[in-house]
């Protein structure tokens, strides 16, 4: 056998005993007529130490070559307390070069080490031990994922990887299909439809950790293929849905952090979200709550107010030169402001870029207090104010990271106005059911109904969302004519859902995890690229496949496809 033992599992209970390890020469040092190896594979590292003849032999090793060391266990007279290992080392009596390796086109040693480096050669970046506990505490997670469901009596169904293209959300991954010329396939960027279908079926509890694809810009929490934790229930409210998925997040955290997550969870509407925090996945670490001046802002003279339909500010302590004013202005810009505006408390009284304009403040203010204003429509002065407000938590060191806050949004808009196709899209999917409240105002103002969807946030991040589906036919046609999606259109894209419904379908509701953004969040990464074995880069390229990339005329007239310049 190539190993009795891992590089990571000998203690001082294995003294006396003959063992053989085989891993990667982490590090080399010379000491006389002797040689000591720190041998590594993904369990941890053990110092082997060669004598004479078998230490010269270990000198003209290079790092990351893979060994074999047979030897005896022997206790150290001083433990090394910065290995797991630390007590023991092996006295080797034999060494079998496995394979060599050249030199390594990165530095596994150096953190500063470039990403589009780390991708290209990722099968190297992955012998980095942060990198391998990344993708163990995932797995850990994964198996702790499917424990809760199991227990909680859920099935797990796969459901198909090539679908139809239903584009109502992001762009689809297409795929053409050589036996249907002219035809293609959709990857899924969601199980969504198949899941409902599923209910129909009476499979009342179904869950599936599914790879996922959408062709849409990406971020730091975006990729294009990602995995989720897909799940939908029969004979639910959402209650039902906020109990099981508290549980698993509590069951997950303990069994991969160790830590007692309290439950339930906060809620508060979508509408309060954006009042208070101008974002749909408010961060509750850190306070800095926006406030909302519009009465106050019209009694002025100043013409921006007077124009304005909104006027909101947040209020922070402390001293902000011109430039750091600037770096200010230029966030709220990013979504859409027009400026930032703004004033201080000195103890000569108002200063600020509106200070002429008004005789006191909207808000009380002690010395050095500055309010940050934004004015304009509620579209841009609600994510502008909110994007300021993560940024001064961030700058000023108001977050706490050791918390963990989550927070369930609801009452979400059905639909919202898309400026580019001129009609209302839905907010999250067209099978999310309205508030049956405001069901009414489907036909004269789409804009004002309420859906029963909900999102769990964590720490500023949507870990996930889902609604209440809608299980009647005739009500989810009325979604669809208020979509403006003509009848021959709803037949061709959505028929076989639609006749599903019609044959008894039960009241039915579901979420999605984004199981790359919990795992982010679990090892404390900065972005889901930290978390997954072989991710895509922001312009959705792999560089060590060197994808996508070109394919032969001959591919191309198969499938009966030519590409245009």
């Amino acid at each position: 056998m190539y190993r009795t033992h891992t590089c990571g599992e000998l203690r001082a209970g294995n003294a006396g005993e003959k063992v053989t390890l085989a891993g990667w020469v982490q590090k080399i040092r010379t000491h006389g007529n002797l040689c000591f190896i720190d041998l590594r594979d993904r369990y941890g590292v053990t110092q082997v130490t060669f004598k004479d003849k078998l230490a010269a032999e270990a000198q003209r090793l290079h790092k990351e070559d893979v060994i074999q060391a047979k030897g005896a266990v022997i206790k150290k007279p001083e433990a090394n307390k910065a290995l797991a290992t630390g007590e023991v080392e092996v006295a080797a009596a034999e060494l079998a070069v496995l394979n060599k390796a050249k030199p390594l086109p990165l530095d596994l040693d150096n953190p500063d080490t470039t990403e589009e480096t780390r991708l290209k050669y990722r099968y190297l970046d992955l012998r980095r031990p942060a990198m391998q506990e990344k993708l163990m505490l995932r797995s850990k997670a994964a198996v702790a994922v499917r424990e809760y469901f199991d227990r909680e009596g859920f099935i797990e169904v796969e459901t198909p990887i090539l679908g139809k293209s239903t584009p109502e959300g992001a762009r689809d991954y297409l795929v053409p299909s050589r036996v249907n010329p002219g035809k293609f396939y959709a990857l899924p960027q969601s199980p969504q439809i198949f899941k409902q279908l599923f209910q129909v079926a009476g499979l009342d509890k179904y869950v599936q950790i599914v790879k996922c694809f959408r062709d849409e810009d990406l971020r730091a929490d975006r990729q294009p293929e990602f995995t989720q934790i897909d799940l939908e229930m029969s004979f639910v409210d959402e209650e039902d849905i906020y109990r099981v998925m508290e549980g698993m997040i509590k069951h997950v955290w303990k069994k991969a952090l160790g830590v007692d997550v309290k439950t339930p969870f906060p809620r508060i509407p979508y509408d309060e979200a954006m009042l208070r925090y101008g974002s749909d996945k408010p961060d509750l670490r850190f306070g800095l709550e926006l406030q909302d001046v519009t009465a106050w802002a019209h009694k002025t003279d100043f013409a921006i107010f007077k124009e304005a339909a909104t006027v909101r500010c947040l209020k922070a302590n402390g001293e902000f030169s011109r430039k750091q004013i600037d770096q200010l202005t230029s966030v709220v810009k990013t979504y859409g402001a027009a400026g930032l505006l703004t004033l201080k408390q000195t103890k000569q009284g108002l200063e600020g870029s509106i200070a002429k304009h008004v005789n006191e403040p909207p808000v009380p203010l002690k010395e050095n207090d500055h309010l940050f204003l934004v004015a304009g429509t509620e579209r841009f002065v609600a994510p502008a104010l909110g994007a300021l407000r993560l940024h001064l938590g961030k700058t000023q060191g108001l977050i706490d990271k050791d918390q963990w806050r989550f927070l369930w949004v609801t009452d979400f808009p059905l639909m919202d106005w898309s400026e580019e196709d001129q009609r209302y899209v839905a907010m999250h999917h067209p099978f999310t059911s309205p508030n049956l409240e405001d069901r009414h105002l489907l036909k004269k103002a789409p804009e004002k109904a309420r859906s029963r969807a909900y999102d769990l946030t964590l720490n500023g991040v949507e870990l996930g969302g889902g609604s209440i589906r809608i299980h009647d036919p005739e009500l989810q046609a009325e979604v669809f004519d208020a979509l403006k999606i003509s009848k021959e259109e709803q037949q061709r894209k959505f028929g076989f859902l639609l006749g599903a419904l019609s044959y008894g379908a039960p009241p039915h509701g579901g979420i999605a995890f984004g199981f790359d953004r919990v795992i982010m969040l679990l090892a404390g990464a900065d972005n889901i690229r930290e978390v997954i074995a072989f991710p895509k880069t922001k312009d959705a390229e792999d560089l060590m496949m060197d994808a996508p990339n070109t394919v032969s005329e001959e591919q191309l007239d198969e499938l009966g496809i030519s590409t245009k310049k």
